[in-house]
């Protein structure tokens, strides 16, 4: 359920977990995600060894784990983060990611938005 109430510059949104808009991105991979003018928000819920093949985006990212485990590889290094951790890539930054064994459970924070992750 979305709570809404207006504000100078637009909208806002409460996104509550039990209500969240789900869309599948990948085979083993679910999100939803929330969007403000200049940054936005995706919670990722990923399979057990679901992987992302290399990719780049002009918008920086800042991923942070909340279960499980995540490897980046980036420019040939090949870097894990897990619970608590988080990694942040600039954008235009070629890479990859791959789940741990358990899955993960993570966020990422985007800007400028990525409004194709979900983000109204």
């Amino acid at each position: 359920m979305r709570a809404e109430a207006t504000r100078q510059d637009g909208t806002v949104r409460v996104v509550r977990a039990s209500h969240a808009p789900w869309q599948v991105d990948r085979s083993g991979a679910r999100f939803w995600g929330t969007a403000l003018d200049h940054l936005s928000f995706t919670y990722f819920d990923v399979g057990p060894g679901t992987r992302f093949s290399e990719h780049r985006h002009e918008a920086e990212q800042i991923t942070m784990v909340i279960r499980g485990s995540l490897e980046f590889e980036v420019d040939g290094e090949h870097l894990r983060i897990g619970p608590g951790d988080a990694i942040a890539l600039p954008g235009g930054i070629p890479h990859a990611v791959r789940a741990g064994a358990d899955g993960a459970l993570a966020v990422d924070a985007w800007s400028p938005p990525q409004t194709h992750l979900g983000a109204p």
